[in-house]
C-alpha cells in the first residue's frame, strides 16, 4: 500500500474548493453563528501537548459555552473522570478546536483558536448550579480566544444519521444564513434550496 506524502499530490485527488467554503470563514463569532452556539449542549475540544493529542466532549443542559464577546467565549469543567488531559494539553500548547453540534442538526460549527484556563473564584461562581448539598461549581473555566470560525460540511452526519431521525430546534440559522453573514451579496435562498436538494443526493 502506498500511502500520500505531498500537498500537491492530495489536492490532485479532490477538485476545486467551492466559494461558499471560503466565504463561510469568519474571524469573530458573527450574529448567526452567535445564535447556532447558543442553541449548543454539545461539543467536542481538541487540543495537542507534549503526550500527543487529545480530543474531549463537553455537554451541558442548556448552553454548553457562554459567549463573553464576539471573538471569546468560556466553557465551564465540571464534573469528570480527572484525567484533565485537554486542561494539561493547554499548559503546554494553547491552541485548540472546538466542534459544536446541535441536537437534531446536520450543521457542525467548528472555532480553531488559542485557550487558557481560569480558576478564579468569582467566575466560577458566575456558572454555580445548586442542589441539596449547596453550590456546585466547575473546578476550572476554559477561555476560548476565536481565531477562525465557520460552519462545516453537514454530509457526515446526514451520512451517519447521528440524531435519529430528532428535528433540529427552530429558528436555528441554515447553512445559507450562516454564510451570509460573510458576505453581503451571498444568495441564501438559492444556496438553501440548492442544498435541500444536493446534500442527500451527494453524500457518497
Amino acid at each position: 500500500m502506498e500511502f500520500i506524502d505531498s500537498e500537491a499530490k492530495l489536492e490532485s485527488l479532490y477538485g476545486e474548493v467551492s466559494m461558499a467554503a471560503i466565504t463561510k470563514v469568519a474571524n469573530h463569532i458573527t450574529p448567526t453563528y452567535r445564535r447556532w452556539i447558543e442553541q449548543a449542549r454539545f461539543c467536542v475540544v481538541s487540543t495537542v501537548g507534549p503526550g500527543g493529542t487529545d480530543a474531549s466532549p463537553r455537554g451541558d443542559d442548556g448552553p454548553v459555552a457562554r459567549l463573553l464577546d464576539e471573538r471569546t467565549f468560556a466553557i465551564p469543567d465540571w464534573i469528570g473522570n480527572n484525567r484533565i488531559d485537554s486542561l494539561r494539553n493547554l499548559m503546554h500548547d494553547p491552541r485548540i478546536s472546538v466542534m459544536f453540534m446541535v441536537a437534531g442538526s446536520g450543521n457542525v460549527v467548528r472555532v480553531n483558536g488559542l485557550a487558557r484556563v481560569t480558576a478564579d473564584e468569582a467566575f466560577r461562581e458566575s456558572f454555580a448550579r445548586h442542589n441539596k448539598a449547596g453550590a456546585l461549581l466547575p473546578r476550572t473555566v476554559m477561555i476560548v480566544q476565536v481565531g477562525e470560525i465557520y460552519m462545516q460540511c453537514s454530509r457526515a452526519l446526514m451520512r451517519s444519521r447521528i440524531w435519529g431521525g430528532q428535528a433540529a430546534p427552530e429558528g436555528l440559522p441554515t447553512q445559507g444564513q450562516m454564510i451570509a453573514g460573510q458576505s453581503e451579496t451571498f444568495d441564501v435562498k438559492s444556496y438553501d434550496e440548492g442544498w435541500a436538494i444536493r446534500g442527500p443526493a451527494n453524500l457518497w
